[in-house]
């Protein structure tokens, strides 16, 4: 709990307080969340979040939460709270149409895990967020008649991020304080950093990618968007753990949230390669390495590590995933190929010219990275590094009508977030700061496998470097 000065963003314990006192109930709240719903699809320009929703569904969550509050039988510290979850998860009956006009030509039957456990902890799930065509780009950019641009609401006139892009928009905007998606390259944390908001990716295999549309298999992680580092450790810990129709995360150990709140970071040994850190706009420099000396003066060490082959690791991991996202995609670029937009045929026409040996050899080297990260991860805790590279891009006229495609601009966001997918260690965007712009700032932790703790109490003390919290331009209370 925070003592904050001016803005600050409604999270659960806002919610709970709500729910708790008899101020409002999940009903009441349901109602306004249907209001705005509708009010941000009216809006010039359309927020476009949320691309699918039924306020039906919507009550009858709010309305069994309600009762619950009253008959003081609550199922978890989600019960009531409003939740998206990507497109890219199969959510009852909601279409699973993963960013296209193809797919999810019927409403699902059958609920992901994660969308199973959300309704098991009381969530009310409002919709379907946004995303970028079959996950395949960092801006969100989503030009097709189901989707459409999703607005970044600290700058409606600038992307989101992707892939994960109406999930973060969502949570910035204020209409719910959770949302989920799934990170191959960043998509879960590059849309929190651009959107002002808090982005963890589990560990890989930590959270169940069941019922998500497997694109890349070996590189995806699912993880939550939220407004505060706290509000992402409830949400993990009721999500992680073995799923028996997920092989991936099986044998994992139990998930802690041991030391989260200790008061200081004593004894942690932080570690910067800082030729890599400073490969970011000055701007953002600036402020990330305010934000080491901060974690400094709360006791924790900063160590220079070195982080070898990081050049082979972007390749190896575009070759991964792309290959991976292009195999599974095999019959939807021969049957669907003038469905798709252009980005995403452009994107699998070049995945299409790996080879067996260029995906065998980038498995090798991510071999090569996850025993180097093994080695740096016995003399430091945790990795730090800028969230991206640069703030959200404009959005251009043109990029609303065809697309956009900038392969710079998409090597230069997964800098920082390619290791993680590369060698499935998890990592945590925390808002820092501001561009003179007005845009968001984000800044990164990582930590070896299945440490997660680490990094939400790394995360606890970052959001207290950033001293004010600005209001996005486009921002609804639903609980005013």
């Amino acid at each position: 709990d925070s003592a904050s000065n001016g803005f600050s963003f409604k999270g659960i314990k806002d919610y709970l307080d709500c729910y708790r006192s008899g101020k409002l109930t999940p009903s009441q709240v349901a109602k306004n969340i249907i209001a705005t719903l509708e009010d941000c699809d009216k809006s010039t320009p359309p927020l476009r979040a949320i691309v699918q929703w039924d306020q039906e569904q919507i009550m009858l969550m709010a309305e069994a939460s309600t009762a619950r509050y009253k008959n003081k039988c609550t199922l978890s510290y989600l019960d009531g709270i409003p939740v998206c979850l990507k497109e890219e998860f199969k959510v009852v009956p909601y279409h699973h149409r993963v960013g296209t006009v193809y797919l999810g030509t019927e409403p699902e039957t059958e609920d992901a895990t994660v969308a199973k456990k959300l309704r098991e902890a009381g969530a009310i799930i409002i919709g379907v967020s946004n995303m970028h065509e079959l996950g395949t780009g960092t801006t969100g950019c989503n030009p097709n008649r189901y989707h459409k641009t999703p607005r970044n609401p600290y700058k409606p006139n600038h992307f989101t991020g992707g892939s994960s892009s109406g999930s973060a928009a969502a949570v910035a905007a204020g209409l719910c304080p959770v949302a989920i998606g799934t990170d191959g390259g960043g998509s879960v944390r590059i849309p929190a950093s651009f959107c002002g908001v808090v982005g963890l990716k589990g560990t890989f295999g930590r959270i169940s990618c069941h019922g998500s549309l497997p694109l890349s298999y070996s590189t995806v992680s699912v993880g939550p968007i939220c407004t505060s580092v706290a509000d992402a450790a409830i949400v993990y810990s009721i999500l992680a753990g073995p799923d028996p129709l997920y092989p991936y995360g099986l044998k994992q150990p139990k998930a802690t949230l041991s030391d989260m709140c200790a008061p200081d970071l004593k004894g942690l040994k932080l570690g910067v390669d800082w030729a890599f850190f400073k490969a970011c706009d000055a701007e953002i420099l600036c402020i990330c390495e305010k934000a080491v000396e901060h974690l400094q003066s709360l006791g924790a060490t900063v160590v220079e590590v070195s982080l070898p082959e990081m050049e082979e690791v972007r390749v190896a991991h575009v070759v991964c995933i792309l290959s991976e996202m292009r195999d599974f995609l095999n019959p939807d670029f021969n049957k669907h190929f003038q469905e798709m937009n252009l980005e995403t045929r452009a994107t699998l026409a070049l995945a299409s010219q790996f080879t067996a040996l260029d995906y065998i050899t980038a498995n090798r080297q991510r071999t090569r990275n996850m025993r180097f990260v093994r080695e740096i991860f016995t003399t430091v805790d945790c990795i730090l590094t800028p969230a991206v590279a640069s703030t959200a891009p404009r959005i251009y006229e043109s990029d609303l009508l065809t697309g956009s495609s900038d392969l710079s601009f998409i090597i230069r966001s997964m800098r920082f977030m390619q290791l993680g997918n590369l060698t499935g260690i998890p990592g945590l965007v925390v808002p820092i700061g501001y561009s003179t712009a007005g845009l968001p700032i984000g800044f990164q932790v990582m930590a070896k496998w299945w440490d997660e703790a680490v990094l939400l109490r790394i995360g606890l003390k970052l959001e207290q470097f950033r001293h004010q919290t600005k209001k996005p331009s486009i921002y609804y209370d639903v609980l005013a």
